[in-house]
């Protein structure tokens, strides 16, 4: 059920399922894209709760759907303020201290930044599900970015936007702003990497206009815990979308062993 939280003196939607049976206790939370939304997990998430029992808890970042609008221009260290300071006054105004981070694209870097904030000791996070995570900037990754916001206006992704957020056309400002700007060229969170000792599932596309296998490399061969990947051929940006039931089984099975 869609609601609204004050976060960090911010509005927040939110969707929270209950979980079920023993593992009720830890819930899953939901990190979406650079250009996602709650609602742009579509049925993942209660999916995700009923297939392992964890309750769930999805939410839209400040400028993106139903959320209050964001200052623009944003920040080069954007998801660095999400992880260290929002996600952490988010988690505590839930009531949620036990939780595995499912993060996608953006969502997914910002999960990786949670872990290496001081905030991350106030939960317990069993593990990460990081679907097309970014820990630096690729060449390819630059230019389909500039590609969609030149073909933006006016396009059938504008008319879609439109309808999962307030503001689609600040949000898409606002985003490629970002990841256009010659100082997030430098951008790299591979240092934080070593912090990451809960395990990580990384599921990655191989035909990812945004991001190579060299990401998943990168993340699995730094973090601490225990690495699994799923690669799957031929599909993009959106495993989730493109592969449902394939991706549900590998992210559900994961969750399942770090329950025990």
């Amino acid at each position: 059920m869609v609601s609204f939280l004050e976060v960090d003196g911010t509005r927040l939607e939110v969707e929270r399922i209950a979980g079920h049976g023993a593992a009720a206790g830890t819930t899953l939370v939901f990190l979406h894209e650079g250009l996602g939304c709650a609602g742009s997990w579509r049925e993942l998430p209660a999916a995700l709760a009923e297939a392992t029992g964890c309750a769930a808890l999805v939410y839209s970042r400040r400028g993106y759907g139903r959320s209050a609008a964001a200052p623009l221009p944003r920040a080069v260290t954007f998801m660095h303020e999400e992880a260290r300071r929002v996600l952490p006054a988010l988690l505590e105004a839930a009531g949620v201290d036990d939780v595995v981070l499912v993060g996608h694209s953006d969502g997914a870097s910002i999960a990786l930044l949670h872990a290496g904030s001081p905030e991350s000791t106030r939960v317990r996070v069993r593990g990460f599900v990081l679907e097309a995570p970014h820990v630096f900037v690729e060449e390819m990754c630059v230019q389909a970015i500039a590609a969609l916001r030149g073909a933006y206006a006016g396009s059938e992704l504008q008319e879609k936007l439109r309808r999962r957020h307030d503001d689609a056309d600040a949000m898409v400002e606002g985003w490629t702003d970002v990841w256009l700007h010659p100082e997030f060229r430098a951008w790299n969170i591979e240092g934080v990497l070593p912090d990451v000792k809960a395990p990580v599932l990384v599921i990655q596309g191989t035909a990812d206009e945004y991001g190579t296998l060299a990401q998943v490399e990168a993340v699995c061969a730094q973090v601490q815990g225990s690495a699994e990947r799923l690669i799957l051929p031929a599909v993009g940006h959106l495993p989730h979308r493109d592969r449902p039931e394939e991706v549900l089984h590998a992210m559900s099975a994961f969750v399942r062993r770090l329950l025990g």
